[in-house]
């Protein structure tokens, strides 16, 4: 079997990734799962939050995309990120400038956010025609302070940040513009570029965790709006239904993806945090993430049938949500 692009199907994940872990250390409070971003170590009176993500659909802030992407699955838990190890394997034809050009990004975007860079790797790799960073961040909490993406209970209420295909947008706008600016108006085109600097959600998912009534976060990444609520679901082994009239898609992105056909809601999304909440506490949490500056809607909610996810058209339709086999970000990039 070939694999996709991206991120392999699930269920080799079960099957194959799942089933070779290694020793058991009675410190891993949580593993690797299906849906889950990061692990929990237990370090006495304090939980350690530990996540890693790579780049690799991202050419021209690679850098600063990798701080940032990990950053946010870190902060996913209600737990602030604060020290990364990176790996970044560069092309054999790198040169010192190209060096210089990754560092300085994490470096900008890592005391952005309040970020210690601690150590690392760095290669120049035979075979390898375009660079990828590979980024490890951790945060520290009080022990048990935390939530995971597995948390969300039946009748909760999908939160969604700012809008969807965020990541996509930036980086097809960026490493695309030669194309896009034939068809595209160029103040739209230099927006879409500007998207990069929505992609932190430590903001966000920090504000929504500290409001309280929040049962699960999640950064929906490879598979865009709808891939991460799969994740969700899984984890928590539940059903969802999502109204799509009310997921928030920005017009810069509504127009790149018009021009390479394919679906926002399937486009790699970090800069959207998903919240699954507790009803009562829903209205509270829109209005704290506004309060700073954060735009918020309500999407959907989540379900006891497992088997049954929804997505309710705009004209009132409902059909299966779809499940993406890879990120649409490939798609655009082969066209």
């Amino acid at each position: 079997m070939k694999l996709p692009p991206g991120k392999i199907p699930v269920d080799i994940l079960k099957e194959v990734v799942f089933k070779n872990l290694g020793a058991e250390r009675k410190g891993v409070i949580l593993g690797p799962a299906a849906g889950i971003d990061g692990a929990i170590l237990d370090m006495g009176d304090k939980s350690l939050i530990v996540s890693m993500d790579p780049i690799t659909g991202a050419v021209e802030r690679i850098g600063w995309l990798a701080v940032n992407v990990n950053a946010n699955d870190v902060a996913t838990f209600g737990v602030e990120p604060a020290f990364l190890f990176s790996c970044m394997l560069l092309p054999e034809n790198a040169d010192r400038a190209l060096v210089e050009a990754i560092s300085s990004q994490m470096n900008a975007a890592a005391k952005e956010l309040g970020i210690a860079i601690v150590g690392g790797h760095c290669e120049s790799t035979l075979g390898l025609t375009n660079p990828i960073v590979v980024g490890c961040i951790m945060g520290l909490t009080a022990k048990g302070c935390y939530v995971t993406a597995a948390g969300a209970k039946a009748g909760d209420k999908i939160i969604l940040t700012k809008s969807a295909g965020i990541e996509g947008t930036a980086i097809l706008a960026t490493d695309r513009e030669q194309i896009l600016e034939k068809v595209m108006d160029i103040s739209m085109l230099q927006a879409a570029k500007n998207f990069y600097s929505k992609i932190s959600v430590v903001k966000d998912a920090l504000t929504a965790h500290r409001t309280g009534g929040v049962h699960a976060m999640h950064d929906p990444t490879e598979g865009g709006i709808v891939g991460g609520i799969h994740e969700m679901a899984d984890a928590a082994n539940l059903g969802v239904k999502i109204f799509r009239n009310t997921v928030p898609v920005q017009p810069e992105t509504a127009r790149i993806c018009s021009i390479f056909q394919i679906d926002p809601l399937q486009l790699i999304s970090s800069g959207a945090l998903l919240i699954a909440a507790e009803p009562e506490s829903a209205d509270i949490i829109i209005r704290n993430l506004e309060r700073v500056n954060i735009p918020a809607s309500l999407i959907g909610e989540f379900t006891e049938n497992t088997s049954q996810r929804i997505l309710i058209k705009e004209d009132g339709v409902a059909e299966p949500l779809p499940r993406p086999l890879s990120d649409q970000l490939w798609v655009a990039l082969r066209r």
